[in-house]
């Protein structure tokens, strides 16, 4: 698996950037942390954003992509993993090149009820520090 900053977007990226925001927006909390990951850019304006500011790191093999990671202001924003290649260690060797990488980051967003997520920062040796409540 090879793990390089975007430089471009691709049709694949289109249509995997479509299916993060899907399942995204459809998670508990996650509308609140879109609005936080577009920043106030429109919708379409916000992935040729990501990838012409140095933003979105992208994972692939042989076979093309598999994965993403937002990474701004050394907070990595979200990860995503194409379906069929969750369980397999994708989003633990994304991130393990990016916290390894000259800009690492330090600090990671989580969903609450996204136990997947959590454990995979804490087996990089990240730890829970902030939780942020709302009233509905």
């Amino acid at each position: 698996m090879q793990v390089h900053l975007s430089n471009d977007v691709t049709d694949d990226l289109r249509v995997m950037w479509a299916l993060a925001r899907s399942r995204l927006e459809n998670h508990r909390g996650g509308r609140e942390l879109y609005d936080t990951i577009r920043r106030g850019l429109d919708d379409d304006a916000l992935l040729a954003h990501v990838v012409t500011s140095g933003s979105l790191w992208t994972i692939s093999d042989d076979a093309g992509l598999l994965g993403f990671a937002l990474v701004r202001d050394d907070v990595v924003e979200g990860v995503f993993v194409d379906q069929r290649r969750r369980r397999q260690h994708v989003a633990t060797t994304l991130l393990r090149a990016l916290t390894t990488g000259e800009n690492p980051p330090k600090d990671g967003y989580a969903l609450p009820g996204d136990r997947g997520m959590k454990s995979l920062y804490e087996s990089l040796g990240w730890k829970a520090r902030l939780l942020t409540m709302r009233g509905e």
